[in-house]
């Protein structure tokens, strides 16, 4: 027995002796001081976690989640702006189910949520090394990354787990690891104490892809402006056994909310402006044309945060996905987008009836002859135009032609409507000639030319690849972009995630509330109406004339026409608490060119989407459901309302 335990108390010993030849970490390891001692191992660390922040860009899709190789589902066809041939339901049925989507985003968040607390920790330990004003910059970067980062939560989930240091096991118990869900409010809350820091802290210098005050400001905006609305708008509320508030803001602090927004958009004065490089007054083409370029001159005063992408390194394929099918390039893909006739309608300058829909039969009843599908479109607002590419249009050279058939009978007396007002049914075949697909036999016309039913990027009836809208998207499609270069993950165009027109907008609904409150000391009816006017002139639009015109509505659908595509208008949706109500079994509509042959001319039928799909908003999507292996951690996470 003696023996054994000198043996064991000699093996003791010889490994405490080694500890210090043990303790070495290996070369080919990171450590701390490889990192935080010099600005360039820094600046590697947050280039890794900026490339982590949950930012909804050309790589987005709510079913296949964030950075995603291949976007078939994509998030405007969620909210009524476009049709999809993939996405054919108001949510994806696998939204929260699906592990591989959206479902890993609180995994993926806290992840990044535990870098930041780490860099916010580790690097005052080696501040010494560096100037106040780098150790506070950097800090505010890292605030502002954890902010952004709460707020892609609280926007999803309602209130979630506080977390603010690094959590260690087995340092810490796993009760003390176990953190339940904080209040709503308490998530903006810190989201606003986080952005005051970065606002307070950073310097203005710019560098793109980076945060930099006014950054933090603009951001700020946004999400004082959501968590206002969900305090003024939210019913679906739920409290945990605490009686804390984890889905649902008090109405009380919405003014408070809405009043750090606005002030918030006020420090971006001076600092950014619209862009407007190619804009001239009284000029359509001016305006149309500096809308488009504003989408990609990298130099733009307008743009305050962007993600960049450089071929072939970090690439995307938004113009693979979404050019006209006559521009489809190799990979065979193409019209993903199609905007609907509904979103279209939310523009200015065409003729309407008195419902606000598109005006296209005579007081008989019967279709209005056009010379040309743009016809009709003529005097709209140059934004349209710039941010859809309109039946007839010219992209890259070539006029999109997209037609849904030929009507071979005759017009004399007028043509009546082929289908009823509000049908989904197909469209009658007598007199009718259209495509089942892309290899299309042409009609003879009268003068003894051929033409394509359809026409190169039309609607064929058994194929998806086509405008099924008769519309196509132009906004952010590379003008320049060869046809042999339009390639699955070739693009490269930036991605402007916060752009001053947005900040804009931000104020003028955030003044508008402020003022619909009776919050005095301010003029908040004023800015708002200058604040929509200046985004009006450089769209082209007519301006508004007075004030008290300016309502709550006429904010809203300025902001889903100048916001449009870019991945914003779903969480609009959300936050305004509109949703079920647009989509209550929505069908949306459509706008389908015919060429009529013996007029040499053409008509335009409006008319709901002959596919009959259904948009259906269920009010407990107003907040995800919570990843069940989540709560399966925890016992003091509870589900949302629904699930």
């Amino acid at each position: 027995m003696k023996s054994k335990l000198y043996i064991l108390f000699l093996a003791l010993t010889c490994l405490t002796s080694a500890c210090k030849k043990l303790d070495i970490a290996p070369k080919n390891v990171i450590q701390d001081p490889d990192v935080f001692s010099t600005p360039g191992g820094i600046d590697i660390y947050m280039a890794r976690s900026y490339s982590e922040l949950p930012i909804e860009d050309f790589r987005y899709s709510p079913e296949r989640g964030f950075n995603n190789f291949w976007i078939i589902s994509p998030f405007s066809a969620l909210t009524g702006e476009a049709l999809s041939r993939d996405q054919t339901r108001a949510m994806p049925e696998n939204f929260n189910t699906d592990p591989n989507n959206e479902s890993n985003f609180w995994a993926m968040s806290y992840k990044l949520i535990r870098e930041t607390n780490y860099f916010i920790e580790i690097l005052p330990k080696y501040s010494a090394n560096f100037t106040e004003a780098q150790v506070n910059n950097w800090t505010g970067e890292a605030r502002f990354l954890r902010a952004a980062t709460y707020f892609a939560l609280v926007k999803r989930y309602g209130g979630v787990p506080i977390v603010e240091k690094v959590l260690s096991y087995p340092e810490q118990t796993v009760e003390e690891l176990n953190t339940p869900r904080a209040s709503e409010e308490a998530v903006y809350d810190l989201v606003a104490a986080d952005l005051d820091f970065a606002i307070a802290k950073m310097s203005e210098s710019s560098v793109a892809g980076r945060a930099n005050k006014y950054v933090a400001a603009a951001f700020k905006s946004r999400a004082m402006l959501f968590a206002g609305s969900i305090a003024k708008y939210n019913k679906v509320n739920l409290f945990d056994g605490d009686k804390n508030l984890v889905c649902g803001i008090p109405a009380a602090k919405a003014n408070t909310y809405y009043k750090a927004s606005y002030d918030a958009s006020m420090l971006l004065d001076g600092k950014y402006s619209l862009y407007k490089k190619a804009w001239a007054a009284n000029d359509q083409e001016a305006q149309y044309q500096n809308f488009v370029n504003l989408f990609f001159d990298v130099a733009s005063p307008e743009n305050i945060f962007v993600k960049q992408y450089n071929y072939p390194n970090t690439v995307h394929g938004y113009d693979a996905y979404n050019v006209p099918r006559q521009l489809m390039g190799g990979n065979g893909y193409s019209s993903e987008l199609n905007p609907t006739l509904d979103y279209v309608e939310l523009f200015d300058g065409f003729p309407k009836n008195l419902d606000g829909t598109i005006k296209t039969l005579d007081a008989n009843g019967n279709y209005v002859l056009y010379n040309n599908t743009l016809d009709i479109f003529s005097s709209a607002e140059p934004r349209l135009r710039a941010t859809v590419i309109l039946p007839g249009d010219v992209m890259k050279g070539e006029s999109i032609e997209i037609r849904r058939g030929i009507y071979t009978g005759s017009p004399a007396g007028g043509i009546k409507k082929f289908v009823a007002e509000n049908s989904t049914s197909n469209y009658p075949t007598t007199n009718i000639v259209q495509s089942a697909n892309a290899n299309q036999t042409p009609y003879k016309l009268p003068n003894g030319q051929l033409m394509n039913p359809a026409g190169k990027s039309g609607v064929f009836t058994a194929e998806g690849t086509a405008a099924v809208s008769g519309f196509s998207i132009r906004k952010y499609l590379d003008p320049n972009m060869p046809t042999s270069e339009v390639l699955e993950n070739h693009s490269d165009q930036t991605w402007i995630e916060l752009r001053y027109a947005e900040v804009l907008l931000n104020r003028a609904e955030a003044a508008f509330e402020l003022n619909s409150s009776g919050l005095g000391g301010v003029n908040y009816q004023q800015q708002a109406f200058t604040d929509i006017n200046q985004i009006r002139e450089r769209a082209g639009a007519a301006l508004m004339g007075s004030p008290v015109d300016l309502t709550i509505d006429v904010i809203r659908k300025e902001r889903r026409k100048e916001m449009g595509f870019e991945n914003k208008i779903w969480w609009d949706l959300k936050r305004w608490r509109i949703l079920d109500k647009e989509q209550n079994g929505k069908i949306y509509r459509t706008l389908m060119p015919f060429y009529v042959a013996d007029a040499g001319k053409y008509i335009l039928d409006a008319r709901l989407d002959e596919r009959n799909v259904r948009y259906t908003f269920d009010p407990r999507w107003y907040y995800e459901q919570i990843p069940a292996g989540e709560i399966a951690k925890s016992n003091k996470i509870i589900q949302n309302p629904g699930y």
